[in-house]
């Protein structure tokens, strides 16, 4: 093939996918992209050089027509046109018309070389501004942290602003080569962000403009967390309510006593227990469940009394229990 060959340009083989031109592409640009290199003059030029290539053949019709015409595939119109009888060029000197670079059109009313790109598609047209792609992410938090509030860190994928436009896809008045006019570019981004106290499994959270860049200067996407809770061993969430087992030793259930009700926090609630306390009896400590999601106040932190019969008991307790049977026979 003569003149440019851009398949060595770019570094793959003429059977290369689509996939594998995309990947090629990004590896060289990110290595001679003006920005990398200020006052560069050969990287420029390369950049200029690979840009071109990939604009070619990521594009399936135009790289057909590559491959069938090499470096004159912008004029496989004409040329099949011709071939057939036609002539989609009359009144165009075609003088000097030795290549690509050379190409330049006149008619007697002057110089028509604007025409040129609007025969051969030259000039990209800028897509109107778009709001970037929302992102859900998935989280998964214990229900210590769902009481507390808590923070991720998180890697996403996502569209960033390209740094060659600033997102606004255009450079020198044309497409920006860099990100095609898109306005963005692939990259992976750290971000913090926090959970709520309160979260339940299911909740949605909302991170306005934390999400995918906007499409030629459009807003940002949002960030979605999908909240799940993992189950806890010893705490059954009801709605905002938590609901918790409790030992009370036979004793205090029945003479009376005091007991410590756990919470997810990790502070203990000291709960008085009335004399003749039945074991499964619940007990409810107002405002010491979940906190609820976006809005003041908690739900409630309900205690279930489970009575603990001793173990292990000494002669001299035997016998205050036999000595207790004689005055209430069951």
């Amino acid at each position: 093939m003569a003149g440019k060959d851009y398949y060595k340009t770019l570094g793959v083989n003429r059977s290369a996918s689509e996939k594998e031109i995309k990947q090629a592409f990004r590896k060289l640009a990110r290595k001679y992209h003006p920005d990398v290199n200020p006052n560069n003059k050969e990287a420029e030029a390369r950049f200029k050089e690979i840009s071109e290539a990939y604009d070619v053949l990521h594009d399936a019709d135009k790289r057909k027509k590559y491959d069938q015409f090499g470096e004159q595939w912008q004029y496989a119109d004409q040329f099949t046109q011709a071939r057939s009888g036609g002539s989609p060029f009359e009144g165009f000197d075609f003088s000097g018309f030795g290549g690509s670079q050379g190409a330049h059109f006149r008619t007697e009313t002057g110089d028509m070389g604007s025409i040129f790109e609007e025969l051969f598609g030259r000039r990209k047209q800028r897509s109107r501004p778009q709001k970037g792609q929302d992102i859900e992410y998935p989280v998964e938090i214990t229900l210590q942290e769902a009481f507390n509030g808590t923070s991720r860190l998180l890697s996403l994928e996502a569209e960033s602003t390209c740094p060659a436009c600033n997102g606004t896809g255009i450079t020198n008045n044309t497409a920006c080569s860099y990100c095609h006019g898109s306005g963005t570019t692939p990259q992976v981004k750290r971000i913090e962000v926090k959970v709520p106290a309160g979260a339940r499994t299911g909740s949605r959270i909302r991170l306005a403009g934390k999400g995918g860049a906007g499409i030629t200067g459009g807003p940002p996407g949002d960030l979605f967390l999908s909240i799940k809770v993992k189950p806890h061993p010893r705490f059954e969430r009801v709605d905002d309510d938590l609901h918790v087992n409790i030992d009370v030793p036979l004793l205090a259930a029945v003479l009376g006593g005091e007991v410590k009700v756990p919470t997810p926090g990790g502070k203990e609630l000291a709960l008085k227990i009335p004399p003749e306390t039945q074991n499964g009896r619940s007990f409810k400590l107002s405002g010491r469940g979940m906190p609820h999601l976006g809005k003041p106040g908690s739900g409630d932190l309900i205690a279930h009394v489970k009575v603990v019969l001793p173990t292990r008991l000494t002669p001299e307790e035997k016998r205050l229990f036999e000595n207790l049977k004689e005055l209430r026979p069951v």
